[in-house]
C-alpha cells in the first residue's frame, strides 16, 4: 500500500546543532500518527519540514508516492498539508475571518477588495466545525488564547474545501492551552477529518497520545526510536522509550517537608478585575508553594497579572510583607523583587535574536558587579552557566541564539533570568512546564522545591492536577473568576483529583 505521505532520510541541521538525523517517516491514508520525544528530540523541526517552513538539508519527501518539493507553506496547503501551530500564527490586528482566508482569499475578493458577506458565510462555515461560536468579524485580540488556538485549527481545516484528494493536517502540541471540553471537541474534529485525512499529533500528554492516535512514532536526539501500534505499547513503555527511565512522577511525588515564614510575603484582599477575577483574598508566605488551578479563563492567570502590574482596573488591597502595594508596570514589579514567568513565552518572555545569555541576564545582571552598576562579565557568566547546567538547558553554548532552541528549553532559559537575581522574594509561574518534556519536568520541580525550601515565595499555575497535587503546599481552585475551593496541608493530606475536577467545572 501506498502511503499518503512520507519522508525518506530528511536530515536537517542549524549552525552546530543536528535537528534532523536521516529521519524516515510514512503516513497512511486516514491513520492519526503520534509523535513524541523530549525537547529537543527533533519533533518540532520534523513537523516544519512537513509543512514547508524548513526545507531538509539532504532527503526526500513523497505525497501520494511522488516526489515533492515544499518550498513553502503555500506549497504544502496546495498539496494537502496543513499545520496547527504550537506558537500560534495569528494575526492580532486583523478579524477572524480575514485570518481564516488570508493567504486564501480569492474566493471572498474582486479585485483586491473583499466581498465581506461572503467572507463572514466563509467564516462562519468553518467556525461551526470547530464549534467556536463567536462573530467571524471579531478581531483576534479580543479571543482567548483557548479560542485563537480552536480559530488556528479552524483555518487548516478550510483545506476541506479548496484542496481536492487526501489532507496531510499537522498539530503541533495543540491541547497545551485548551481546557478539558475543548480537548473532547478537538477529538471529535480528528476523528470527523479522518475520512479524508491523515494526522501527525504531538503531545507530550501520554493518555491523549493513546487516546487519538493509531501508531506511535517516538524520537530521541534528531532520530527515530521506536514506531509502535497503540495496541502494543502503553504509557510506562513510552516514557522509558522517551527518557529512558520509568515515569518521572512517581519520583516527583515524594512530599516535601515545607519551612513556611508565619509572616505573608503576599496578601491580597477582595481583588477584582472586571470580567476576569472577583473578590479575590488569599495569602502567601515565604517558603511556600500556593498552586492555583482552573480551566481555560477561570481567572487563575489574571492573578498573576494583577500583581505584576499587567492589569488595568482592578480594585481590592494587595499587601507586600505587610505593606500596601502599590504597582503600575512590571518594571516597579521586578524592583519590588516580584518575578512572572508568562504562559506565552515567544511574545512576552524572551528576547528573539539574542543570545541565552543576553536572555538571562537581562533582569539581574547588574546585580553580579562588584558594585556602582559595574557589572562583572567573568562572574556574570559563571552565574549564566551554572543556572544553565542546573536547568539542564540544552544549547551549544550561552552565546548561541535563544530561538534556535527547543520550545522547552527556551522556556527553561526564561526561567532562569528570574533565578540569576539576588532579590528575588516572591516568583509567580504561569504554566512553567507547559511545553516540557518529562526529564525536564522533573528538573523543573526539584528546582523549584529548591526555591521554596531556601526561603522563596511561589505562586504557581499550574498545568495539570498531578503538577499542582505534586508541588503545591496549598491549593486555591478558580471557577469563573472565583475561587470555589481551598485545600490546605496538601502533601501531608492530598486531595483526590476528582475532588479538584469538581471544584473546577
Amino acid at each position: 500500500m501506498t502511503a499518503a505521505f512520507s519522508l525518506k532520510g530528511i536530515s536537517k541541521r542549524f549552525g552546530e546543532v543536528t535537528a534532523l538525523d536521516n529521519v524516515s517517516l510514512s503516513l497512511n491514508e486516514g491513520e492519526v500518527l503520534g509523535l513524541i520525544g523530549q525537547n529537543g528530540s527533533g519533533k518540532s523541526t520534523i513537523m516544519k519540514v512537513m509543512a514547508g517552513l524548513h526545507r531538509p538539508d539532504t532527503g526526500t519527501i513523497h505525497v501520494g508516492g511522488k516526489v515533492v518539493q515544499l518550498r513553502s507553506p503555500l506549497e504544502a496547503a496546495r498539496a494537502g498539508i496543513g499545520l496547527v501551530h504550537q506558537e500560534q500564527s495569528l494575526i492580532t490586528s486583523l478579524t477572524v475571518a480575514e485570518n481564516l482566508f488570508l493567504d486564501k482569499s480569492a474566493a471572498s475578493s474582486r479585485l483586491g477588495i473583499y466581498r465581506w458577506d461572503n467572507l463572514r458565510d466563509r467564516a462562519k462555515q468553518q467556525l461551526d466545525k470547530v464549534e467556536l461560536d463567536i462573530d467571524p468579524f471579531t478581531p483576534v485580540s479580543e479571543l482567548s488564547f483557548g479560542q485563537r488556538q480552536m480559530v488556528e485549527l479552524a483555518k487548516v481545516l478550510s483545506l476541506e474545501e479548496l484542496v481536492q484528494g487526501h489532507l496531510v493536517i499537522l498539530f503541533d502540541e495543540p491541547t497545551a492551552v485548551l481546557n478539558p471540553p475543548e480537548i473532547q471537541s478537538l477529538f471529535s474534529q480528528i476523528r470527523r477529518i479522518k475520512h479524508r485525512s491523515s494526522v501527525v499529533f504531538v503531545s507530550h500528554r501520554m493518555d491523549e497520545i493513546l487516546d487519538i492516535s493509531d501508531r506511535v512514532y517516538v524520537m530521541s536526539d534528531g532520530r527515530n526510536v521506536a514506531d509502535r501500534d497503540k495496541a502494543h505499547v502503553n504509557v510506562d513503555e513510552l516514557y522509558e522509550l522517551m527518557v529512558g527511565k520509568q515515569r518521572v512522577n512517581r519520583a516527583d511525588r515524594k512530599p516535601r517537608v515545607a519551612k513556611i515564614s508565619a509572616e505573608p510575603a503576599l496578601t491580597l484582599r477582595d481583588v477584582t478585575v472586571p470580567g476576569a477575577i472577583e473578590n479575590i483574598s488569599l495569602t502567601l508566605a515565604p517558603g511556600e508553594i500556593l498552586g492555583l488551578i482552573g480551566v481555560q479563563g477561570s481567572g487563575a492567570e489574571t492573578i498573576l497579572r494583577t500583581v505584576f502590574g499587567m492589569a488595568d482596573n482592578w480594585s481590592g488591597q494587595i499587601d507586600y510583607f505587610g505593606r500596601p502595594l502599590k504597582i503600575d508596570s512590571p518594571s516597579e514589579a521586578v524592583d519590588k523583587g516580584i518575578g512572572y514567568l508568562p504562559a506565552e513565552r515567544k511574545t512576552e518572555g524572551m528576547i528573539r535574536n539574542t543570545s541565552v545569555s543576553e536572555n538571562v541576564a537581562i533582569t539581574y545582571g547588574w546585580q553580579h558587579g562588584p558594585g556602582a552598576g559595574v557589572i562583572s562579565r567573568a562572574r556574570e557568566r559563571g552565574m549564566i552557566e551554572s543556572w544553565v547546567s542546573k536547568l539542564g538547558i540544552k544549547t551549544p553554548s550561552i552565546g548561541h541564539r535563544i530561538d534556535n532552541l527547543s520550545g522547552g528549553n527556551q522556556q527553561k532559559a526564561v526561567l532562569s533570568k528570574w533565578l540569576f537575581g539576588k532579590t528575588l522574594k516572591v516568583l509567580m509561574l504561569d504554566h512553567p512546564t507547559r511545553g516540557l518534556d518529562p526529564g525536564a519536568r522533573s528538573d523543573l520541580f526539584s528546582v523549584i522545591r529548591e526555591l521554596a525550601d531556601q526561603g522563596l515565595a511561589i505562586l504557581l499555575v499550574g498545568d495539570t492536577l498531578d503538577e499542582v497535587l505534586t508541588l503545591s503546599d496549598s491549593i486555591i481552585v478558580m471557577k469563573d473568576g472565583q475561587i470555589s475551593a481551598r485545600i490546605e496541608s496538601v502533601q501531608a493530606s492530598p486531595p483526590s483529583e476528582e475532588e479538584l475536577v469538581k471544584a473546577m467545572v
